[in-house]
């Protein structure tokens, strides 16, 4: 008897239903490694165990936000890699590639200044022509790097949740799209589109100009295959960001 593979199997609709299944399955790791559910459960537990997500004057809390990130960065990461493995697949080809990775962090570098000038560019330009869209006047996130001291812990938030967690998910989810929800180019589309309704508090503005950057991002982890380019490059932007509020304010 020849071996069969589980879509090529001769009953009647089974292929079918595996796909569905298969579809259903890479549906849910996406929600679940998306950091929606996990956020709101552990901003749940802090808040059962007495943080508060706003201080007195109505503005994000840094300890929280710092505390709720970086716990979501582990739980996220470690939840990925186990569903990885559950599929039999490598997390460490997935995210380090076959590249280098000394060059991978140089190509990552080059490209900071390149993205910071584009961004402000970009930012402005969609001020200039639909002004309507800068619908947050005072950025609630911008607001946690107030001083010195803040814009150190800041940091730590931007660099591991943003430049390490958010591409860590980019390209596991990315990897699910590839194989079971119509191909990488669906995926870049999907997920720019969500990376920037995920910024809204921000601003419309800023969540069309995020958008663009979880696009640029994602493109760079399909042509290089690698995460580590595309960690430096976000990580890269975000401390200069914070640099920049750091010196001269919103």
């Amino acid at each position: 008897m020849s071996e069969t593979t589980p879509n090529t199997l001769t009953t009647p609709g089974t292929p079918v239903i595996l796909d569905a299944r298969a579809r259903l399955i890479a549906i849910v790791e996406i929600l679940l490694c998306s950091s929606v559910p996990t956020q709101l459960a552990i901003g749940a537990l802090l808040r059962a165990a007495g943080w508060q997500s706003a201080d007195a004057a109505g503005r994000l809390s840094l300890p929280f936000v710092l505390v709720l990130s970086v716990a979501d960065t582990l739980f996220v990461i470690v939840l990925m890699i186990l569903l990885m493995r559950a599929h039999g697949e490598s997390a460490a080809g997935l995210w380090a590639g076959n590249r280098p990775p000394t060059r991978e962090v140089m190509i990552g570098l080059l490209t900071v200044p390149a993205v910071f000038v584009a961004v402000g560019l970009l930012l402005n330009t969609v001020r200039l022509l639909a002004p309507w869209l800068h619908n947050v006047a005072a950025n609630p996130l911008e607001q946690l790097a107030a001083t010195p001291g803040e814009a150190a812990m800041f940091s730590l938030v931007a660099i591991l949740a943003g430049g390490v967690r958010e591409e860590l998910q980019r390209a596991f989810l990315l990897h699910r799209f590839e194989q079971y929800l119509g191909g990488a180019a669906v995926g870049v589309i999907v997920l720019s589109v969500a990376f920037g309704f995920g910024h809204l508090v921000q601003g419309w503005d800023a969540a069309m100009t995020t958008g663009t950057l979880g696009a640029f991002w994602a493109v760079m982890f399909l042509k290089r295959r690698s995460s580590v380019a595309p960690i430096v490059s976000h990580a890269g932007f975000n401390s200069l960001e914070i640099l920049r509020l750091a010196l001269v304010g919103q």
